[in-house]
């Protein structure tokens, strides 16, 4: 019997987050980890040693490897934020299959400018927002596809933690950019933009705020302290719908409110979490009328599904088949279209319009 084909990877960055994308290829028996490329002088072989990985080839960067790797099948980009854009164009230049982790970029304008290499590659690049592989999270879409809501107008969504800022490449502008918005705000829109089927942001006013990351009493880092670790906003979407989040890495409360989508026939609540990782924290209800009376239903929780491994496994699949992304760059564009204008929002105090390039 022949022996069966091991799509060869290659892994960029080897930083906290390549430890669950190396954890699942491990449990994929056809996926061969042949390459890692990191700046730092010897963390990319250390971190393949603690992970027992043996036959690695490294590299110091994302270009060194993409150039003396012509047979890779696919790679992860698990780099720090303001690193994501350019080692994915290079990648798609290549036409190399990109597993990018979130959030999608920094700025709307980096995003479509990872966009615009897509479109010119025979590559594909799909985003690393393994939520989309929960049940749960597919039957908020189903539920709403299902037109059991009737048509949704409001939405109110968000999540954070009562204490969570991380630390490392997380809280400096230099490398991550943004801090809650990209880290957990991502994953939070994605959750309800996803379930209406992402339709267009229009505008956005938007507010962010840096209290508990720059406040020694909440946080020992706090002199290197330069990004949110609160954000809110009032989105303006097509189709007459309008969204209201908020996201926070640290606050007093334990939650600033559960997900509610609003709908002219019927409504869910998806309880938050603790943390806010792109989870559900429990049972979801849907308040609905049945005959002229009021009924709540409650929606039972899915449990034992490993999201690494499906994401992985999606990404190698579309490798396979030559396509599409499991989760489109032309979907997160609106996730990090938001995320951009609250950032410029805040900046100049005022609602903006979002503009996409032609």
């Amino acid at each position: 019997m022949a022996e069966k084909k091991k799509f060869k990877i290659g892994i960029i960055g080897t930083g906290g987050i390549a430890n669950a994308h190396v954890g699942a290829y491990k449990a994929c028996d056809d996926v061969e980890i042949v390459a890692a490329a990191d700046i730092i002088p010897g963390k990319a072989e250390a971190f393949m040693k603690r992970n027992e990985i043996e036959g690695v080839r490294f590299y110091k960067d994302h270009k060194e490897l993409i150039d003396n790797e012509p047979e890779l099948d696919g790679v992860s980009i698990c780099t720090y934020n303001t690193e994501h854009a350019g080692p994915a164009i290079y990648c798609l230049e290549h036409n190399i299959p990109v597993l990018l982790e979130k959030p999608f970029t920094v700025t709307l304008e980096e995003a479509e400018a990872v966009i615009a290499a897509e479109k010119k590659s025979t590559a594909f690049i799909t985003l690393g927002f393994q939520p989309r592989f929960d049940p749960n999270m597919q039957m908020i879409k189903r539920i709403v596809e299902s037109g059991a809501l009737g048509k949704v107008y409001y939405i109110q969504t968000g999540g954070g933690r009562r204490r969570g800022i991380p630390g490392r490449t997380f809280i400096e502008k230099s490398t991550g950019g943004i801090g809650a918005l990209g880290d957990i705000g991502c994953y939070s829109l994605d959750m309800v933009l996803n379930a209406i089927g992402y339709p267009k942001p229009l505008t956005v006013s938007g507010h962010v705020s840096d209290y508990f990351g720059k406040n020694p009493k909440y946080y020992w880092e706090h002199e290197r302290f330069s990004v949110d670790d609160f954000a809110a906003a009032f989105i303006r979407l097509e189709g007459d719908v309008i969204l209201d989040f908020r996201i926070s890495w640290a606050m007093h409360p334990d939650t600033p409110g559960d997900t509610i989508i609003f709908g002219t026939d019927g409504a869910l609540r998806i309880p938050s979490t603790d943390c806010w990782n792109g989870s559900v924290g429990g049972a979801m209800t849907l308040y609905h009328d049945i005959a002229g009376e009021q009924f709540n239903t409650e929606i039972p929780l899915y449990n034992g599904v490993n999201l690494w491994e499906k994401k992985i496994r999606s990404f190698l699949t579309a490798i396979e088949k030559g396509g599409p992304a499991p989760v489109p760059t032309s979907q997160i564009l609106y996730n990090q279209a938001i995320i951009d204008g609250i950032v410029k929002s805040a900046e100049c105090g005022r609602e903006v319009e979002i503009k996409f390039a032609d």
